[in-house]
């Protein structure tokens, strides 16, 4: 998406020079003749960069440069001037001005000055592409079955067209990772991908985190305004206060929305795309959820098969979590053996792919040696004896060493009850020597004669 630059200047002829010189060095340009139309044009679209004169007939630069840093405007600006000089320059800067041009402009001097601010601040449109050797590993889903194979055709083929989606499927089957898949591959890929778990939006005003609001001439830009221009990604959609679907289906149905407190609608150019885990058809009937969102929702219905239906992608997707842990955690690298390849490929995975991912990054993280073996996958998962079910850390807070402790302890005193306190047997499943194992159980205080 292009820089957009809001050019704010009194004299005709010097707005529609820098609009046309920026217009060919390929920015998006606005331009407004006095503060009034300033303010009107910030509120409407948020600019990567304002050019501010300081003189114009309603208000000088420096007070509306003041006004807006006020507002929590965070656009950089840069003051252009006929009559600059030391002080106003100082106080420019001291009010947030990232720069300041003099009159006559000199065009290379523009061009630079735009540019470095942009580099600077972030602004320059491309900060929202992500990196493509990043995203390969991140956002492109895994999986060699036909099923899978299907679906990524299927998303390829919907991402050409500029309409509404709706993922459905449990919870854990990748309804995120589709939507930004969806998004890497359509016109708006260059834009923001916005994500959005409506649950975090229930309570502390829900309307204002969603559409912005607008008081006391201070700004704040919600998440419908930071996706313009990309994709905005609704989480567990059903879980949308209906005050809200409302306000939802007039943005798609005008384009524009209102900042709530705003008087002016804002255009947007934003694709949503929602994920839900229940059937919106049942929330219609039980009245939860506004039929008519669901319609335009529903125009483009994909289903994420359960990942126990595709079983065949689970060895693929093991490497490919193995491989991030270490690209992205810096973990050692462990390898899942054949056999724990073959336990993982039969058990039901309730939680779907991300129960599996983070079954992984568990085992890479506590466990030792570079193999990983079916009786550390079994400890892991299942974890539970008749009358006791063994919960599995995942407070990835802990330092690793008090981290690989909770795991020992946890996979020790399941093989302990498994074995009936059997040391011998679970010496022989850990692959320990008796007396290691003994100063494991003291260092971890287990007690095996407890376990008989």
């Amino acid at each position: 998406m292009k820089p957009y630059i809001l050019v704010v200047d009194d004299e005709p002829d010097i707005r529609d020079l820098v609009k046309d010189i920026l217009d060919d060095e390929g920015y998006d340009v606005a331009v407004a003749q006095d503060g009034e139309t300033a303010r009107q044009s910030v509120n409407a679209r948020r600019p990567d960069l304002i050019l501010l004169d300081i003189w114009m007939p309603d208000i000088d630069g420096i007070s509306l440069l003041k006004e807006f840093t006020e507002a929590g405007l965070t656009s950089p600006v840069v003051m252009i001037s006929g009559h600059g000089n030391v002080e106003t320059a100082v106080e420019a800067t001291r009010l947030g001005a990232h720069d300041f041009i003099e009159k006559p402009l000199s065009l290379g001097k523009l061009l630079t000055t735009v540019q470095s601010v942009l580099e600077k601040t972030g602004h320059t449109g491309a900060q929202q592409v992500p990196d493509k050797q990043a995203s390969a590993m991140v956002y492109n889903p895994v999986g060699k079955s036909v099923m899978m194979q299907n679906f990524r055709d299927q998303v390829k083929r919907v991402a050409g067209f500029d309409t509404w989606v709706l993922f459905c499927g449990e919870s854990g089957t990748g309804k995120e990772l589709f939507a930004h898949y969806l998004h890497e591959n359509s016109n708006k890929k260059h834009g923001p991908f916005v994500s959005v778990r409506v649950a975090s939006l229930l309570g502390d005003d829900p309307a204002k985190r969603l559409f912005g609001s607008e008081e006391n001439g201070k700004i704040e830009e919600g998440y419908i305004e930071k996706a313009n221009g990309g994709t905005l990604f609704l989480k567990d959609v059903a879980d949308l206060d209906l005050s809200i679907q409302a306000k939802l289906l007039d943005v798609f149905i005008a384009r524009s929305f209102k900042r709530i407190g705003g008087q002016e609608r804002i255009e947007v150019n934003i694709r949503i795309v929602a994920g839900t885990k229940v059937d919106l058809q049942e929330a219609v009937k039980a009245g939860r959820f506004r039929d008519d969102l669901f319609y335009r929702m529903n125009e483009i219905p994909l289903y994420i098969s359960p990942l126990r239906e595709h079983r065949e992608d689970i060895p693929e997707l093991v490497h490919h979590f193995v491989d991030l842990s270490v690209s992205e955690s810096k973990l050692a690298y462990r390898k899942f053996n054949v056999a724990a390849q073959n336990w993982l490929r039969n058990y039901n995975w309730p939680g779907n792919v991300i129960e599996l991912r983070n079954l992984v990054q568990r085992l890479m993280m506590m466990g030792d040696g570079g193999e990983i073996t079916v009786a550390e996958v079994e400890a892991a998962v299942m974890l539970q004896s008749p009358d006791q079910v063994l919960e599995m850390p995942t407070d990835f807070s802990l330092p690793l060493r008090q981290a690989r402790e909770r795991f020992e302890k946890t996979y020790l005193e399941f093989h302990l009850q498994e074995a009936g306190g059997n040391v011998g047997l679970v010496a022989k499943q850990a692959g320990m020597e008796r007396t290691h194992l003994y100063r494991k159980f003291r260092a971890l205080e287990i007690d095996p004669k407890k376990m008989k």
